[in-house]
């Protein structure tokens, strides 16, 4: 009994110990490091990201998304962009039909995001802050 009650305890504060670190973690955007952006506005990022400006600071952006579906993805257009997954949709369907733009490529995880974005001067995306362990890429942007 006092095993059973021992491990009951055990994984409740491991739970809360995991909660604790996920409210913890922050959505941020990221650059390559060699890009020459430092920081950026979140409106500025929106406007990429709906594909109404394709540079800032001066310099020629491509934004690279998440994949439909994910926590991420929701976080994100709905911190940055204020819009829901539906809205977004909507937004795109209109532009694709009458041929004045294209949503940003998908990419499937955070790890996939950062790989393209040090690879890539261009590519801006977000992620998780606790995904950033690569000196190739620079948050941009903190967004709690």
């Amino acid at each position: 009994m006092r095993k059973l009650t021992f491990l009951i305890r055990f994984w409740m504060v491991a739970a809360c110990f995991l909660v604790a670190r996920s409210a913890q973690a922050e959505l941020v955007i990221i650059a390559n490091a060699e890009s020459g952006i430092t920081a950026v506005a979140a409106e500025e990022i929106a406007q990429v990201f709906l594909g109404k400006r394709n540079n800032l600071k001066g310099i020629d952006v491509v934004a690279i998304d998440q994949g439909e579906g994910q926590a991420i993805r929701t976080l994100f257009y709905e911190k940055v962009v204020n819009k829901t997954e539906s809205q977004l949709n909507a937004y795109w369907s209109r532009l694709i039909f009458t041929g004045k733009g294209m949503p940003p490529d998908q990419v499937f995880s955070d790890l996939d995001v950062i790989d393209r974005v040090a690879d890539d001067p261009e590519l801006i995306g977000y992620v998780d802050s606790t995904s950033i362990g690569d000196d190739n890429v620079r948050v941009i942007l903190s967004i709690p």
